[in-house]
């Protein structure tokens, strides 16, 4: 799915990634860890923008339209696949049916009652859940998420992390507990200073590894 020999990635034209060599295949549930700024949110978008497969990205900072209802932000994730005609309708007088296709992926995420509720109204955990809904909703074959437990307590989050790993073919997710990535994903890639510090099965990190990886430089 994914190969790459010296892969540089720069943000802001600062380089971030640098000479990166990884291979990922389709079918794996990957955890990316590592301390903030590392990069793997600049990984994140290249794999996003470069996908061979259609792609769900759920962004670190949401992405939703306030003022749009959960219905509506979570409906857009399949905008590109009906006619403008059939979103507009959707838009003003939603169908029954594709109301009750988002309700069933809301009741998921214990968001069933927030249907019709603008986004700007959410606290921040549940406008988290709504763009999981959305990247839920339009059913990919590969699903990125940048930190997409974040904002959740930590029951929940350990919840959603098994939804969102059974959820694709593929998923690969930056995510900042440790816990939550050893506990759910197949392969632990960590990255550190743009580069890639250790890349192992989940199995086998042992806490030399993540005390390495999170020591300051």
């Amino acid at each position: 799915m994914f190969h790459f020999k010296n892969l540089d990635l720069s943000y802001l034209d600062k380089p971030v990634i640098k000479g990166i060599k990884l291979d990922i295949s389709s079918g794996e549930k990957i955890a990316l860890i590592g301390p903030s700024g590392a990069g793997k949110s600049t990984l994140l978008k290249h794999l996003h923008q470069i996908s061979p497969v259609k792609v769900s990205f759920i962004h670190q900072n949401y992405c939703l339209t306030n003022q749009l209802s959960v219905f509506h932000n979570v409906y857009s994730g399949r905008l590109d696949e009906v006619s403008w005609f059939l979103n507009l309708r959707n838009l003003v007088r939603p169908h029954p049916g594709k109301l009750e296709e988002i309700r069933q992926v809301l009741r998921l995420l214990g968001l069933e009652e927030y249907l019709r509720t603008k986004a700007g109204m959410l606290s921040g955990g549940q406008q988290q859940r709504t763009a999981i809904a959305r990247a839920l909703y339009r059913s990919s074959d590969l699903i990125l998420g940048d930190e997409p437990l974040s904002a959740l307590d930590r029951l929940l989050a350990d919840e959603i992390a098994q939804l969102l790993f059974n959820s694709a073919q593929t998923v690969i997710l930056a995510i900042h507990s440790v816990q939550f990535a050893l506990s759910h994903a197949e392969r632990i890639i960590a990255i550190k200073e743009g580069t890639v510090f250790f890349d192992q099965p989940a199995a086998l990190v042992t806490e030399e590894n993540l005390s390495r990886l999170y020591q300051p430089c």
